[in-house]
């Protein structure tokens, strides 16, 4: 016997957009190799640990990062100054499953946020086998702003054009070898 179930309501159409879990924007960014360490003693640091679970030959990459109790899963696309990503936050039980699928492509570092003339400074001071690695990025809202940057003086070398600096390549390769 077929018994008549009462018909479900459908919920509201909404003219609002939907609210995602993800962010997703274009990362404009500069990064140099630190030449000499600023002071860095009032400045508030933070653990960084990220692993990649995967990079494509196309140079997109997959990684999920912890940073302090926050756990993040990122698609980065490929590119030097402009790049895409979206980034989707995780549960800590999540990062645990896709931890270990990162082995040998991982970085950790400590992360500075400087201020400098309105803009944030990120200092990265890696560890482990990148220790002695010290990188400046500077994120900006457009590619006029990022382009009239005059970084201070010890920033050092600017590496934004060099693929061996970026983290999915340290993560894999190590330390870049000096030419």
């Amino acid at each position: 016997m077929i018994s008549a179930r009462p018909a479900q309501s459908q919920p509201p159409v909404s003219d609002e957009p939907m609210q995602l879990p993800a962010t997703s924007s274009v990362e404009i960014e500069r990064k140099w190799a630190v030449a000499e360490l600023p002071c860095l003693v009032t400045v508030p640091g933070e653990a960084i640990r990220q692993g990649y679970t995967s990079i494509t030959k196309e140079g997109v990459e997959v990684r999920v990062r912890q940073r302090g109790q926050q756990y993040f899963q990122t698609i980065k696309g490929d590119g030097e100054l402009i790049r895409s990503e979206v980034e989707f936050p995780l549960e800590r039980e999540q990062f645990d499953v896709l931890w270990p699928r990162t082995e040998g492509r991982r970085v950790e570092k400590t992360r500075y946020a400087v201020p400098y003339d309105g803009a944030t400074i990120e200092v990265d001071v890696y560890h482990g086998a990148l220790q002695g690695l010290v990188v400046a990025e500077v994120e900006f809202s457009s590619l006029q702003d990022a382009e009239q940057f005059v970084p201070p003086a010890w920033f050092g070398r600017e590496v934004t054009s060099d693929k061996r600096y970026k983290n999915k390549n340290l993560a894999v390769e190590g330390l870049p070898l000096e030419e």
